[in-house]
C-alpha cells in the first residue's frame, strides 16, 4: 500500500472495514477520520453529529500536490468515534458518543467470552454441551436494517433472536469498550451439504431491547477457501472462524452483551437450499467462543474539534426535487407473508428526482426478495430500476431488469438493458447466465 491516502469512513456504513487494515498496512503517510455516520456526507450526516470535512482535504491535498507546509501532518493520523448505547430503530436525532485521536490504528486488549450450556457468556471455558438450531430460512430480517447489508440502523433484534441461538453476559457492573474486530471461532455441524452461519453481536439494556453493534457470516462451504468450495460432512464437526465487521461500542453497567447465531439472515444472504438442522458445540475440547477487541483503557480525546458544517454552495439550475429514502438507497417498504405456501416477500423501494440546468433526472427502483421456508431452494429476487432523462425537449428512458432465481444446484441470471425514447425501443441487450451453486 504506496499511496498517500486521506479517508472518512462511517460506523453505520458498509464499506468500513477497509479503513483499519489500510492504518495497519500502508507504507506511507495515511490519515483517516472515522465517525458515526452511514454512507454520507459527514457535513450532512443524520443523525447528529454531523462535522465539516472539506476545510481538512482542502488542507491535505494542499499540502501534497502544492507543497505547503499547513501542519496537516502534525495532527493525529487517526481520529475516530467511540460509540455509546443507544436504543435499536431509526428514529434517532443523535448517535452518542466521544470523539479521540490517536497516532495509528489503537492496540486492543483481547477479551474472550465462552459460550455456555445455559445459553450464557461466561469468562471461563463451560462444561461440554451442544445445541441445535432448526433452519428458517425466512428468518432474520431486522439484523439486515432497511438498507439489507451490515450497515445503517437496525430495529430491534429481539424478533431475529427468537430463532437465533442466543447467549448473554451477566449483567455487567462496569462498562465494556470495544474498539476493532471482534472474532467467533464457533464448533458447528450440519446435517446438510451446504450452510450459513451468521453471528450478530448485540447490546441487551435493562428494558430488553436489543441494539445490533456489528456482526458477520460464514458460508460453511467456503470454510477453507472462496476459490475453492468444499461441501459439508454430515458427520463431521468443524470448526469456524468468523471475523465480526470493525465497530466501536460501550457496553454500559446494568447491559447485557448478547451473541446471536443463526443460518439465516435473509434477506441479506441468500438461503442455502437444504431443510436442515445444525448443531453448535461448547466445551473444553470444542471451544465456541468470541473474543472482544477492548478499547484502550486511557483513549486521548480529540484535542481540536472538528468545524461546523458549511452549506453546500449553490448551483444555478440545479436543486433536489425528491427523494423517497434518506438513504438513496432501496429501503424495506412492505413485508407480506402466506402462511399457506409459508413464503416470505420483502419489497425494497426508492424513487427521485433531480433538476439540471438541461432539464431533470428522475429514477425509480423496485426490489422483491421472496423465499419459502418449505422450498429455500427456490429464492428469487427480480427488481426494475429507471432513469428518465427530460431535457430539450427529448425524453430518454434506461431500464434494468433482473431476475436472479435458484435451485438447489444452480443460480439462474437474467438481466435486461433497455434504452427508450417516448416509448420507443433504441437500444436492448440482454444476459443470460447458469452459475453453478458452491
Amino acid at each position: 500500500l504506496t499511496y498517500r491516502s486521506l479517508f472518512w469512513g462511517g460506523w453505520y456504513d458498509g464499506y468500513r472495514d477497509f479503513i483499519p487494515r489500510y492504518l495497519e498496512h500502508a507504507d506511507v503517510p495515511v490519515k483517516a477520520i472515522l465517525g458515526p455516520w452511514n454512507h454520507t456526507w459527514p457535513h450532512t450526516a443524520e443523525p447528529e453529529p454531523a462535522v465539516e470535512w472539506r476545510d481538512i482535504a482542502v488542507r491535505w491535498f494542499d499540502h501534497w500536490l502544492l507543497g505547503e507546509e499547513n501542519g496537516i501532518m502534525e495532527e493525529p493520523a487517526f481520529i475516530y468515534f467511540q460509540r455509546d448505547h443507544h436504543p435499536p430503530g431509526f428514529d434517532l436525532t443523535e448517535i452518542p458518543g466521544e470523539w479521540y485521536q490517536d497516532a495509528h490504528w489503537p492496540a486492543s486488549r483481547d477479551s474472550v467470552l465462552y459460550l455456555a450450556a445455559d445459553h450464557a457468556l461466561v469468562s471461563q471455558v463451560a462444561k461440554p454441551f451442544i445445541h441445535h438450531l432448526q433452519y428458517k430460512p425466512t428468518v432474520g430480517m431486522e439484523a439486515s436494517g432497511s438498507v439489507m447489508w451490515w450497515g445503517d440502523w437496525a430495529p430491534d433484534q429481539r424478533p431475529a433472536d427468537a430463532y437465533s441461538l442466543v447467549y448473554d453476559s451477566p449483567v455487567l457492573e462496569d462498562s465494556v469498550a470495544i474498539m476493532g474486530f471482534p472474532r467467533m471461532t464457533l464448533w458447528a455441524r450440519a446435517n446438510a451439504p451446504q450452510a450459513n452461519w451468521i453471528v450478530r453481536l448485540s447490546d441487551v439494556a435493562p428494558d430488553g431491547s436489543v441494539t445490533e453493534v456489528t456482526g458477520a457470516g460464514l458460508n460453511g462451504s467456503h470454510r477453507y477457501s472462496d476459490v475453492n468450495p468444499m461441501p459439508l460432512d454430515p458427520d463431521s464437526v468443524y470448526r469456524l472462524d468468523i471475523e465480526l465487521h470493525v465497530t466501536s461500542w460501550i457496553f454500559q453497567p446494568g447491559h447485557r452483551i448478547r451473541v446471536s447465531i443463526n443460518n439465516a439472515q435473509w434477506p441479506m444472504f441468500w438461503p442455502t437450499p437444504f431443510p436442515m438442522q445444525t448443531h453448535l458445540y461448547g466445551g473444553p475440547e470444542q471451544t465456541s467462543q468470541i473474543t472482544l477487541p477492548v478499547a484502550p483503557a486511557h483513549p486521548v480525546r480529540l484535542r481540536h474539534p472538528f468545524s461546523r458544517p458549511v452549506a453546500d454552495p449553490e448551483l444555478p439550475g440545479f436543486h433536489s426535487i425528491a427523494s423517497e429514502t434518506l438513504s438513496g438507497f432501496a429501503e424495506i417498504n412492505t413485508v407480506t407473508r402466506d402462511e399457506r405456501t409459508q413464503t416470505t416477500t420483502v419489497l425494497a423501494t426508492n424513487s427521485g428526482s433531480d433538476a439540471y440546468p438541461f432539464g431533470t433526472i428522475s429514477y425509480t427502483e423496485s426490489i422483491t426478495h421472496q423465499v419459502s421456508d418449505l422450498t429455500p431452494a427456490e429464492a428469487l429476487v427480480e427488481s426494475t430500476y429507471t432513469i428518465t432523462v427530460d431535457a430539450a425537449g427529448h425524453q430518454r428512458t434506461y431500464t434494468g431488469l433482473l431476475l436472479f432465481t435458484s435451485d438447489r444446484d444452480n443460480y439462474y441470471y437474467n438481466y435486461t438493458r433497455r434504452l427508450e425514447e417516448k416509448g420507443q425501443v433504441l437500444k436492448e441487450k440482454q444476459w443470460l447466465e447458469t452459475i453453478p451453486r458452491k
